[in-house]
């Protein structure tokens, strides 16, 4: 973990209340696809933990829902810098990805499939993506996913964009050799009993320090206590307790 002082470079509404930011600053704690930030946003107490999209060496790209006063200041920023603290969490672990890998996302659950899907694509697997979200409003990234070369299934609950239903609805049928997920505990629970192989899950989590000192973000799993901040926020489907 480093604390980063990042410049804007900029910050676009991509949809219905979601919003990309680009950084500029040094990476170089960032090791892993699916770790996250823990920004410093003046006037709150709390920093507010974002999960990473993409990197390179001197920039990061942030996609944020605005859902409360912290998300809602950070959309109206359009200059200046940020106090970041980089690097933080386990992340996804590649190693088990075998050769068809499917990547299940779930609104803002999706941003860290992106780099995951990109780091994959390097290792000379060929992933499949399944985006979900509620309405064709709330839909962003399908076209940067397909840009990477990857097949791209989108379902929304209303059925007015691409396949109508759950991310499950989509995942039916289909055939894969491992799975990782992000996205908000309902889908986690019925990606959880719809997938036939091991995987990994990303949870979102409220938290307050974001590296493990507090233990507010504590989960019981089959071995034991995690925080999903430092232990986490990826855990393997066998470890997983509902």
């Amino acid at each position: 973990m480093e604390r980063v002082v990042f410049k804007i470079k900029n910050n676009i509404k991509i949809a219905k209340n979601v919003y990309e930011m680009t950084l500029e600053g040094n990476t170089s704690a960032i090791t892993k696809s699916g770790q996250f930030v823990n920004i410093l946003i003046e006037g709150l107490y709390l920093r507010r933990p974002i999960s990473v999209c993409d990197y390179d060496s001197n920039s990061l790209t942030l996609v944020y829902k605005v859902v409360g006063k912290g998300t809602e200041v950070l959309s109206k920023m359009q200059e200046g810098e940020l106090d970041v603290l980089v690097g933080l969490g386990n992340g996804y672990d590649t190693s088990f990805a075998g050769q068809r890998p499917m990547l299940i996302g779930g609104g803002v659950g999706v941003p860290p499939l992106y780099n995951l899907c990109k780091k994959l694509i390097a290792e000379g697997k060929k992933p499949s993506v399944i985006l979900g979200f509620n309405c064709k409003d709330e839909i962003f990234y399908e076209e940067e996913f397909k840009k990477l070369g990857v097949e791209v299934y989108v379902t929304t609950v209303n059925g007015e964009y691409g396949i109508k239903g759950f991310v499950t609805d989509a995942l039916k049928d289909k055939d894969y050799t491992y799975f990782y997920t992000c996205g908000p505990e309902p889908m986690l629970k019925a990606v959880y009993n719809a997938t036939k192989t091991s995987g990994q899950f990303s949870f979102e989590e409220r938290m307050g320090c974001g590296f493990g000192a507090c233990m507010g973000c504590s989960c019981k799993t089959k071995y034991g206590n995690k925080r999903i901040c430092k232990d986490g926020p990826v855990l393997v489907k066998e470890e997983i307790v509902w």
